[in-house]
């Protein structure tokens, strides 16, 4: 009566070989991912998105986009990591249809010191163009806002335009 005992401890210890085993594929995957999402320069021959152009036509037509409701909000992660969430809208006042906004993010320490600039989308193609005399509600996500951050909100200056 002993062989069923030891049938039940192999097969135990299989399933937890198996269950640790799928564990660690699934934090190498997540750590591949994660590390792929951060800033910093490319390496050699891969690419990295392109910006907006920002000639002279784009800076002079930057002046009719409008930024406003500016809210924000932080959260962690299941991995204790905190996200910073800048969360508002945008203004087309001016004659021609937006089919991508790019701008800079500065966060800014208790002296005025810049901590962090990041360079987003506010929205891309794929959302369809913001109509002249339209507005639209955007979402920016920061995973490393340092901790010497005023808590204020950062400045938002348009960098990049895809007119139509």
């Amino acid at each position: 009566m002993t062989l069923p005992a030891a049938e039940d401890t192999s097969s135990s210890r299989f399933y937890i070989g198996l269950s640790v085993g799928a564990a660690l594929v699934l934090l190498l995957l997540g750590w591949a991912v994660l590390s792929n999402r951060g800033g910093g320069s490319a390496a050699p021959g891969s690419t990295q998105p392109s910006h907006l152009p920002f000639g002279a036509a784009e800076q002079a037509y930057a002046a009719q986009i409008r930024i406003s409701n500016l809210q924000l909000s932080q959260a962690n992660n299941m991995l204790n990591q905190e996200f910073t969430y800048v969360v508002g809208t945008v203004a087309n006042t001016g004659p021609r249809p937006i089919r991508a906004i790019e701008v800079t993010v500065e966060f800014r320490d208790l002296v005025h010191e810049l901590v962090l600039r990041e360079t987003a989308p506010l929205f891309s193609p794929a959302s369809g163009p913001l109509a002249s005399g339209r507005e639209r509600g955007f979402q920016l996500t920061f995973e490393r806002v340092p901790a010497s951050w005023n808590h204020e909100a950062p400045s938002i200056r348009v960098t990049g335009l895809d007119l139509q």
